[in-house]
Formats: structure tokens, C-alpha cells, sequence
């Protein structure tokens, strides 16, 4: 692995965690350090910070206020 690579990685502690987790990704950015983008969609995919799943979990979090003053009321 170049050194832009394994500073990037050092610097984001998600792409960090997620090298921890899936280490098949220690082969993939050696053979390619091009690959580091892929591994960050792919990492925030896995932990669910893409912008699809924060609307997600918004719009859950206005679903429960909304339940909770029906509630009330």
C-alpha cells in the first residue's frame, strides 16, 4: 500500500474500522490504491451513512414524534 493510502485511512476513522472489520480490502488497496474510493462507498454502505439511509432513519424518528403526540392526544 502507497503512503496516501495508508494515511487517508489513518486519518478517517471509518475507513479505518471498516479495514478492521472486512480485511479482504488490505489485498484489494494493495494491488490497486484506486480502490479507496470504492472501499469508502462501500464502508458507508456497510455502516449505513449514505444519504438514502439517513431519510430513512428521519423520516422513522418523525414517524415515532407523530405516533407519541397521537399518544398524548
Amino acid at each position: 500500500m502507497n503512503l496516501y493510502t495508508i494515511h487517508e485511512i489513518k486519518n478517517n476513522p471509518l475507513l479505518y474500522s471498516y479495514l478492521r472489520v472486512n480485511s479482504s480490502w488490505y489485498k484489494l488497496l494493495n494491488r490497486d490504491p484506486n480502490n479507496l474510493k470504492k472501499m469508502e462507498q462501500e464502508a458507508k454502505s456497510y455502516y449505513k451513512l449514505t444519504l438514502p439511509d439517513k431519510i430513512e432513519r428521519f423520516t422513522n424518528k418523525v414517524e415515532l414524534i407523530s405516533t407519541f403526540m397521537d399518544v398524548l392526544n
